[in-house]
């Protein structure tokens, strides 16, 4: 979910990603895994998903302070076939684990046509679009779902109980201009915007959240009440089985194909993993794909705008954008997300990067 961003200081991303990086280096993490987790968060950032960007950041220090979150060492392979690898993750920095795992399906694909890689135990893994270009700029295709069996915070479509995370899912796909990069949770909304909000004593756009008497509300305050509400499925009230049934999919996706998931003890915060590389040469080859893929495109910006002020896009078009104008006059960091960082710069004596 993107959110407005209100503060009027501008960092440079390359600034922000070297704070980040010696951050993570201070806390024990290794230059190439500290490096990866910062570039993925400051992506994040640069295409306006502001809580899944460099929002994340504190709380992965304190995972690495309290241990939660391992500092060394590689993913342990449970299964390798050609075209499909399941791994135990072993708690390492979810954005270096799927970095590492996009490498490997990319080599496979290039042979097999398709490589799909697995991960159980691995930790957040933050914003899932801040991944999808590093694919469509080598013409491959790209699926990335995630879930977290440590927590629950949506309700099954019809109950009150809450039972699964929001479940994201991204795609994407190159076309002859933009990729299309899709990111979505099989919920409305997040546990990132409901948190934030709720701490800043704010409203939801919509009614997004159900209270633990199952009434639909704006408030996210709901979540933390008891009985206890819970995020809507996409959909929401009125049509939240088509949310439920794809947060029903990634589970099965995620857990059930990793082998670890919501029948298992509790790991801490953390993600499954499932990660899939589709090589368009492969198949009726990279020209033919773009050819059709661009056709849609280009018929969607053709479509009559419902209001003439905002003519249509495609899936990941105005992060793109903004993450282009954010590279050249500076990232807009939202307005919490410094401070949250300033006693872990002064802590582990990492200066705080300079305003533009």
């Amino acid at each position: 979910m993107n959110t407005a961003m209100s503060q009027t200081h501008r960092y440079s991303h390359q600034d922000l990603i070297e704070f980040a990086t010696r951050l993570l280096r201070a806390a024990g993490l290794d230059q190439d895994k500290a490096h990866t987790v910062a570039d993925i968060l400051v992506e994040g950032d640069l295409m306006g998903h502001t809580t899944h960007g460099l929002a994340q950041l504190p709380g992965y220090l304190g995972e690495l302070e309290s241990g939660s979150m391992t500092k060394d060492g590689e993913p342990e392979v449970i299964a390798d076939f050609p075209a499909a690898l399941t791994w135990h993750g072993r708690r390492l920095p979810g954005p270096w684990l799927v970095m590492q795992a996009m490498k490997e399906a990319s080599r496979r694909a290039a042979t097999q046509g398709t490589c799909t890689v697995v991960i159980r135990r691995s930790h957040h893994i933050a914003c899932l679009a801040a991944y999808l270009k590093r694919a469509t700029d080598q013409g491959l295709v790209m699926q990335l779902l995630s879930s977290d069996a440590n927590s629950a915070s949506v309700a099954p479509f019809g109950g009150l109980d809450a039972v699964f995370t929001p479940n994201p899912i991204a795609m994407g796909f190159p076309t002859n201009q933009l990729p299309v990069l899709v990111d979505i949770s099989a919920s409305i909304t997040t546990n990132g915007l409901t948190n934030r909000l709720h701490k800043e004593g704010q409203l939801l756009p919509g009614e997004w959240v159900m209270d633990g008497h199952g009434h639909p509300s704006r408030d996210p305050g709901v979540l933390f009440e008891e009985p206890k509400g819970t995020i809507l499925p996409l959909g929401g009230m009125d049509v939240g089985h088509k949310g439920y049934g794809l947060t029903m999919m990634v589970e099965a996706l995620t857990g059930g194909l990793a082998g670890f998931g919501r029948a298992d003890p509790r790991q801490g915060w953390g993600a499954t993993v499932f990660l899939q590389i589709l090589d368009p040469k492969a198949f009726a080859g990279l020209d033919a794909f773009t050819r059709q893929t661009s056709a849609v495109a280009d018929a969607c910006h053709a479509s009559r705008p419902r209001n003439p002020d905002q003519p249509v896009r495609t899936p990941g078009e105005r992060g793109l954008q903004l993450a282009e104008i954010q590279k050249v006059e500076g990232v807009a960091l939202y307005e919490s997300i410094l401070p949250a960082l300033v006693p872990w710069a002064q802590k582990l004596g990492v200066p705080l990067p300079p305003a533009l």
